[in-house]
């Protein structure tokens, strides 16, 4: 329901995960039975800032900015999860696998042979789950975006390109470009909107550039597509970037 997503966006705003340490976080919840539109808040909540993300930003940026992006990412969160909610994913898509029931759990077993066994199980399940199941689930996604983050920051073109013409009255275009194809954390990204907006954009397309930035990596978007279909991948990319860019105008047209 609602409450399940506000608190996915209250809490993913505070926790200090960036993008990539969301993901498996992300999809344990799914298996363990919260809701698509949980999930999907939690995506968009968890990466888009944190703690520390809003610390820096308050010192760079002011308190002012800091308050404006904090509520617009927990807002741009509880759509997305009620959208999410309201979606009907294809059998498989997301689903939670069963899992067998240990002796200590279907009764009150108070046996040491059987409560040590099941400890032992738990322990190896913890590390097959950490290191075999989660990594075939995800892994090649990660590395595959992680390259591709990799080639668009190391090609000097795209990048002269980017902050030669990320300013003026198409500015937001080129913000919502460059948000979608670059990745940093919440963190690491204040510095970097803070030295565009000295270069002449306006705060609100740094504001755009701090949401859709840290949210749209390579690997949450091949992650998504994977575990619950092209239809909420593209549903995803769609609510960031049109609530990102629209809290930017926004905050340019009343805040400013």
């Amino acid at each position: 329901g609602f409450r399940s997503i506000a608190f996915a966006s209250v809490v993913g705003v505070i926790l200090p995960l960036c993008c990539i340490g969301t993901l498996p976080v992300a999809l344990t919840l799914r298996r363990k039975g919260a809701s698509l539109g949980a999930v999907l808040a939690f995506l968009v909540a968890t990466p888009a800032t944190s703690v520390s993300a809003l610390i820096v930003c308050w010192k760079l940026l002011g308190f002012t900015f800091t308050v404006f992006i904090f509520f617009a990412v927990i807002l741009i969160g509880l759509v997305m999860g009620i959208i999410g909610n309201g979606m009907k994913l294809s059998p498989g898509d997301g689903a939670a696998p069963s899992q067998p029931r240990g002796c200590c759990e279907d009764s009150l077993n108070d046996d040491p042979a059987c409560q040590h066994s099941f400890f032992f199980a738990r322990i190896k399940g913890v590390l097959k789950y950490a290191f075999i199941t989660m990594p075939k689930e995800i892994g090649a996604q990660i590395l595959l975006g992680i390259a591709v983050a990799s080639l668009v920051v190391a090609s000097t073109p795209i990048q002269y390109f980017i902050q030669t013409y990320l300013t003026g009255a198409v500015g937001y275009v080129f913000i919502l470009i460059f948000g979608l194809i670059d990745y940093t954390c919440s963190t690491a990204s204040v510095p970097l909107a803070d030295a565009l907006i000295k270069s002449g954009m306006s705060h609100g397309q740094g504001l755009t550039y701090l949401i859709l930035g840290p949210i749209t990596s390579y690997p949450a978007i091949l992650v998504v597509k994977k575990q619950f279909g092209w239809k909420v991948g593209w549903m995803y990319i769609a609510v960031i970037s049109g609530m990102s860019l629209l809290a930017g105008i926004l905050y340019d047209i009343f805040v400013v």
